[in-house]
């Protein structure tokens, strides 16, 4: 894919992918009553090149958002490349709290988000310990205790950082991340503890800019995931389990009391100890039928993650571990 592949960002600090304005719609088409009278904040969008703001402006009446608050980055390719203001690498961030005159969606031009911008900017300088537009930086701080919600694809190599910051600050959040985030030790114990879990849907598909211009990668089926803790009606859709437990069929591991199951649809229904699910299980996951108790996903043990798991001395693929919750009814 151009300009590199998701793990290559977080490994060289490349976190220039941009979301597709269809994949945004379709995602955030599922939260729609959580937006009304809030305050939104794109910490991590310039406004020119990123879609979360074109989404927001062309739906801030249709939403019923309270305040639209995005900030730009020092690193951002169009302000770069690009002397809209006279100057280069001018970073600022944009305030709405009314666009009385914007009613249609296909109204909203590049055009008007320039004037909208020039209109609507105020300079972001930074501090001793960050550039300016960090959302690290003091200034950015202060603005996300005034949000509601943050929506934003964040630099996959600062995300345990960013995600972080967002549990700190107690945000509602609907952001994107490499699907390997999930397994991060910060990010997994966070989804244990339910104070995040996964979006509606699964796949983005990004484009890099070069030479100023957008240039679309591939389709990453499977690559990204949307992280949030806005509820939304995906996550308490219990499955269908069909499946009859037989212990020739789903062995125990080596080395955790638990057995394997290699497709979540062949989750028994009638067992309820401790099984391993592949990582995907996640997107099926409802908190009323099952309890998170932890992962078989990699070398690096600790208190919610067990190494990977062994059966008859063969390592297999990353686990979830699951237990199933009784339902009396």
């Amino acid at each position: 894919m151009a300009g590199g592949s998701l793990d290559d960002a977080k490994k060289n600090k490349n976190d220039e992918f941009y979301t597709q304005l269809c994949d945004i719609e379709n995602e955030l088409k599922h939260y729609k009553e959580h937006f009304k009278d809030k305050v939104v904040f794109c910490n991590c969008d310039d406004p020119r090149e990123s879609n979360f703001f074109k989404y927001f402006i062309r739906n801030f009446n249709r939403l019923g958002l309270k305040k639209l608050i995005t900030t730009t980055y020092i690193n951002s390719p169009i302000a770069n490349t690009d002397d809209l203001f006279g100057e280069r690498n001018v970073v600022y961030k944009i305030s709405i709290n009314k666009l009385e005159d914007i009613n249609d969606y296909d109204l909203i031009t590049d055009e008007l988000i320039d004037k909208i911008i020039k209109k609507r900017r105020k300079k972001l300088y930074g501090d001793e310990n960050y550039q300016a537009g960090d959302f690290r930086s003091a200034e950015c701080v202060e603005l996300l205790k005034q949000a509601d919600i943050v929506v934003t694809n964040p630099p996959f190599s600062l995300f345990r950082e960013y995600v972080a910051q967002l549990i700190e600050y107690d945000k509602k959040f609907l952001i994107i991340g490499n699907k390997n985030s999930i397994s991060y030790k910060e990010v997994f114990t966070y989804i244990k503890q339910n104070k995040i879990w996964l979006g509606f849907n699964s796949a983005c598909e990004f484009f890099t800019i070069e030479n100023g211009q957008k240039v679309k990668t591939k389709k990453v089926q499977g690559l990204t995931r949307w992280l949030t803790n806005l509820e939304h009606k995906k996550r308490h859709e219990e499955l269908d389990l069909y499946k009859k437990y037989n212990p020739q069929e789903f062995p125990k591991y080596d080395n955790y009391d638990a057995i394997n199951v290699d497709k979540t649809a062949d989750i028994p229904y009638d067992y309820y100890e401790p099984m391993g699910v592949p990582i995907t299980f996640l997107d099926k996951y409802s908190p009323e039928q099952f309890e998170i108790l932890g992962q078989m996903a990699n070398t690096k043990v600790d208190e919610y993650n067990f190494g990977y798991p062994f059966i008859n001395g063969e390592r297999k693929y990353a686990r979830i571990l699951i237990k199933r919750i009784k339902n009396e009814n």
